[in-house]
């Protein structure tokens, strides 16, 4: 779970303002090495779009990262936004009442 302090930046703007413009990138340049349309890049770079597992991909790439890092920077900001918008506090916690199915699994082997 995500502590509650400062929210999570959105992957974008880390990969605008850490990656891109470090490197003197064009929207274009960079779109066109990802194999993206500038319009793809542009709706990630401002915030109007999430990295997609392809996208994580090609960043990782042509940045030398892992696909992870940017899946992950992605999930962090979901998550957050999600908890401003889901009201959970009503919400029960289940009780077991016998032993969940994966626990009567027996491997063979």
């Amino acid at each position: 779970m995500l502590k509650r302090g400062m929210p999570p930046v959105h992957p974008g703007n880390v990969l605008r303002e850490l990656y891109l413009e470090p490197l003197g990138l064009t929207n274009g340049d960079a779109a066109a090495n990802l194999g993206v349309t500038r319009k793809t890049l542009s709706l990630l770079l401002n915030e109007h779009q999430g990295i997609s597992a392809e996208m994580a991909l090609r960043l990782a790439k042509a940045f030398g990262t892992t696909p992870e890092l940017w899946m992950n920077m992605q999930r962090d900001f979901d998550l957050w936004n999600a908890g401003k918008k889901v009201a959970i506090t009503k919400i029960k916690a289940f009780r077991r009442v016998k032993k969940a199915p994966a626990e009567n699994v027996v491997l063979k082997g």
